[in-house]
């Protein structure tokens, strides 16, 4: 009997202590899973399509209350109404960021209706593609408009609030364009080297104001944005490879997976996250051996399609110049994205 009772006795404890740590993996997962930003207020701009969308949706999730603006009116209001039916607190304002008055508008408006903004998200962008030799004085000046005075107009609008509060979050979404410059995207990458110099040292100068600036720089990423990016020269080929790149999974990466990254490394405050394998190691060998990359780079632009002899100086967009390729199933995954996140 003796033996039966401390057989029995040990059963017992075993079993509490199964329960016990039940009890912890369920509790620790919960906490996992709990919203991290609950109650914050965050702004995106250039939230209405694409990964400024997806980053609204995700930062909803995880218990934010969002403010989202962009130029097209009509854009907005759909991505509103896709937030609000997930029940996300939105607000949506129509405002151009290369207009420093409009910014500052935008930034005192979404501050009122909300008391205040704790992250703000540099998201607005514009892609041109092309060689040298078919962009133009207006496609390097619109660029730099949009993805760096945007940028710095929105900044420094919100800037005062953050400081007078010593905590805020600026997260500036630049590219691996800003860290590696690439042929036929002269105007994107001399903008996001501009943003990825501004974001870095802004990080430096505000660490001790108790303001996180947080550098994004992402690869390829599957959001359909092509069918609005502009192409130049011969158009037709470039919005080709261009798709055909940004659809293959070994190269590109999801969206929505992307977007999960950038809302944790806000959470953090990490100083910079560059998305995606390959955008990493491309950035990894670039550091290290400069010259060589510029070297392959090289090589690659020489099949790369050509100017024309007038110079394709008129710019197309994506919508504009479908190939049998780009309709076709190997740019299935960028069809998609380009009707799941807004971009028609």
């Amino acid at each position: 009997m003796a033996d039966n009772d401390k057989d029995q006795s040990n059963k017992s404890l075993l079993s509490a202590a199964a329960i016990g740590v039940g009890k912890t993996v369920v509790s620790l997962r919960q906490k996992k899973e709990e919203p991290k930003l609950v109650g914050q207020i965050v702004l995106i701009t250039g939230g209405s399509r694409g990964l400024g969308l997806l980053l609204s949706h995700e930062f909803a999730r995880q218990g934010a209350k969002i403010v989202i603006c962009a130029r097209d009116e009509q854009e907005l209001a759909q991505a509103r109404q896709q937030l609000e039916e997930r029940g996300a607190e939105v607000m949506a304002i129509p405002c151009d960021i290369t207009d420093r008055v409009q910014a500052q508008n935008m930034i005192q408006q979404a501050t009122e209706a909300f008391g205040r903004i704790d992250i703000l998200v540099n998201n607005a962008g514009i892609i041109t593609v092309g060689p040298l030799m078919a962009q133009t004085l207006e496609d390097f000046r619109e660029a730099m408009d949009i993805m760096f005075w945007g940028m710095f107009y929105t900044t420094m609008a919100v800037l005062p609030q953050m400081l007078d509060r010593k905590e805020g979050r600026i997260v500036n979404i630049t590219s691996i364009g800003g860290k590696v410059s690439v042929p036929h995207l002269l105007p994107y990458d001399s903008a996001k080297f501009a943003a990825v110099g501004f974001s870095e040292g802004l990080r430096a100068e505000m660490a001790k104001e108790g303001v996180k600036v947080i550098t994004i720089a992402p690869g390829l990423m599957r959001t359909g944005s092509e069918i609005n990016a502009y192409f130049k020269g011969n158009n037709r080929k470039e919005y080709t490879w261009f798709t055909v790149l940004g659809s293959l999974p070994v190269l590109s990466m999801s969206a929505e997976k992307a977007a999960q990254k950038i809302v944790q490394a806000t959470y953090r405050g990490s100083a910079e996250a560059i998305l995606g394998f390959p955008a990493k190691m491309l950035a990894k060998f670039h550091g290290l051996f400069p010259g060589a990359t510029t070297g392959i780079l090289g090589l690659i632009n020489r099949f790369l399609p050509g100017a024309g002899p007038v110079w394709g100086l008129e710019r197309h967009t994506g919508k504009e110049s479908e190939t049998p390729v780009t309709q076709s199933f190997i740019t299935g995954s960028t069809q998609k994205a380009a009707q799941e996140y807004n971009q028609t």
